[in-house]
């Protein structure tokens, strides 16, 4: 205990600069606490400020917000008068169309007509094309007439199976009010409709049977290009080789002129095959009436004498091979049948009622006389079912 006491009597005691030093510490740290408060206080004076002027605001702005209703989207109240052109291009939004329609004079503000697209479920089934409006029309009455066919102002053309070219022009002439020496003028340029090179310039057979809609404006170069497509898209989707094309064309094009019966298409398809490939009885000669009418500008009925010996390219009784070109627009039914014709020796047909079509195949020929032998006596009993 005495040693203990002994050792802390002997530990020095602290300088009076130490001592000073220690005081400086605490007068600093003293400090610092200080400004911590006073800081935390300015941030509580503040918020207590934002707080009290948020209030105040509240109180100034609320009857201005419970008092007076949300503006509504100005909107005609129809049914309008008048009309108007308006065309929605494919691809064209609800809120895009508002805006058209609104530019146009149709509906009062894009606002009013978004509100009514939204509350029409079928809005969204809104087609592309021209259509003529009312002016100053309710929005919801102008959804409603954008989703009428009735509504739409749009060229129709139909291009029926085995149409030649110049029907074809004659149709678009008619239905367009172009001249047709325009449409004429326009299918003399391969390259401006999109006539594939293996036609050789001539667009016979490729105006693709089918019905098309068009812009009431469009001309016919357009029309006769999107026809051209359309046969180049049904043979691209059967892998018909581009050098096969004109062939396929042609072969289709006769079988769709000597076919009375869809389920005679494939049977004719092959006596085509199999004359072309005759070197004995028919020696290559297709030998169909179809193309001896179609070189001497006749359109239908029975070659008479004089149609037959006429020595034009189209007279496959007195040429042998496929004629130089298709002979009018066929259906994708006998392009089909070209390509895969059924199985069998046919060389010979005939059609022995003209009325009902029936239509007799053989691959002999005595047979065949025996059944040209049943036309003849049905033409007798129908005589002016021969003249073509």
């Amino acid at each position: 205990m005495s040693e203990l006491f002994d050792q802390k009597l002997a530990e020095p005691s602290p300088s009076h600069s130490e001592q000073q030093r220690r005081a400086e510490r605490r007068e600093r740290a003293q400090r610092r606490r200080q400004r911590r408060k006073r800081t935390a206080i300015a941030v509580v004076l503040s918020l207590l400020l934002i707080a009290g002027l948020a209030v105040a605001a509240f109180f100034v702005l609320r009857p201005l917000l419970t008092d007076r209703p949300a503006p509504e989207a100005t909107d005609f109240p129809g049914p309008g008068s008048g009309s108007v052109e308006v065309v929605i291009e494919p691809g064209t939004s609800g809120t895009e169309m508002g805006e058209m329609l609104t530019e146009a004079g149709v509906v009062a503000s894009p606002g009013a007509f978004s509100t009514a697209f939204t509350a029409n479920p079928a809005a969204s089934g809104i087609q592309p094309g021209t259509y003529v409006l009312l002016e100053e029309m309710a929005a919801a009455d102008a959804v409603a007439a954008l989703l009428d066919p009735a509504n739409k102002s749009e060229v129709t053309i139909t291009v029926p199976e085995g149409w030649r070219a110049t029907q074809v022009y004659e149709r678009i002439a008619a239905v367009t009010q172009l001249p047709l020496a325009d449409v004429e003028a326009a299918a003399a340029d391969p390259a401006a409709i999109g006539l594939p090179a293996e036609a050789g310039g001539n667009p016979e057979g490729w105006f693709a049977a089918a019905t098309y809609s068009f812009q009431p404006s469009v001309d016919a170069t357009t029309i006769l290009r999107t026809m051209v497509e359309q046969t180049v898209s049904t043979l691209d989707a059967l892998a018909v080789p581009a050098a096969e094309r004109q062939a396929v064309l042609t072969k289709a094009s006769i079988v769709e002129h000597e076919v009375f019966l869809a389920e005679d298409y494939g049977r004719v398809a092959r006596v085509i095959e199999n004359r072309l490939a005759d070197t004995e009885q028919v020696n290559g000669r297709l030998q169909m009436d179809s193309t001896v009418l179609y070189g001497v500008g006749k359109s239908g009925g029975i070659p008479t004498r004089s149609d037959l010996d006429d020595d034009n390219p189209y007279n496959t009784y007195l040429h042998p091979g496929l004629p130089p070109t298709p002979i009018g627009a066929p259906g994708a039914a006998a392009v089909e049948a070209v390509i895969a014709p059924p199985p069998g020796d046919w060389l010979y047909f005939v059609t022995v009622d003209l009325d009902s079509g029936e239509t007799l195949f053989t691959g002999d020929y005595a047979e065949h006389q025996a059944n040209r032998a049943a036309l003849n006596r049905w033409l007798e009993e129908h005589p002016s079912s021969d003249e073509g």
